[in-house]
């Protein structure tokens, strides 16, 4: 795939579980895609909301260097394009308790500025402690196989 990633979302996996992916578009002014296209982005703190029927994305793009005045605001809502089953299909899962949407990753594809959200849940605690401890696990059975077969 031509894709170019700007910004992921590193903390989502780790305190969300993600169930559904979308792919959306970003509805962006032009000072913002050029900021984008400098990697001046960030979904630390982002997320997303369904309001009267539309999505929308709340994340920093910084503002673009060589601007003026006229600069955007970093953190704007941004609509996001959607198809109209996708837009209910979303509705329908986030008005189920305990369910977020949550921005994944910005990226371009062919030219095209996207954006990857996710439908999760919070995970509790010992959710996160059980899968460090899976992660943990796994790496020492690599580390193990990987010593054994180098001799």
């Amino acid at each position: 795939m031509n894709e170019h990633i700007i910004a992921t979302n590193k903390k989502a996996f780790h305190d969300y579980s993600i169930e559904d992916t979308y792919e959306a578009g970003i509805q962006l002014l032009g000072t913002e895609i050029k900021s984008l296209r400098d990697g001046g982005a960030s979904l630390k703190d982002g997320y997303a909301r369904l309001e009267r029927g539309e999505v929308f994305v709340y994340c920093n793009i910084s503002p673009y260097k060589a601007g003026n005045i006229n600069n955007h605001d970093p953190m704007r809502r941004r609509k996001l394009l959607l198809h109209r089953e996708e837009i209910n299909r979303i509705f329908g899962k986030t008005q189920q308790k305990g369910y977020s949407l949550i921005p994944l990753k910005i990226y371009f594809k062919k030219g095209i500025a996207k954006i990857e959200i996710g439908m999760g849940r919070g995970k509790k605690l010992y959710d996160k402690r059980e899968d460090m401890k899976r992660r943990e696990a796994g790496r020492e059975v690599a580390q193990a196989f990987k010593e054994r077969h180098r001799g």
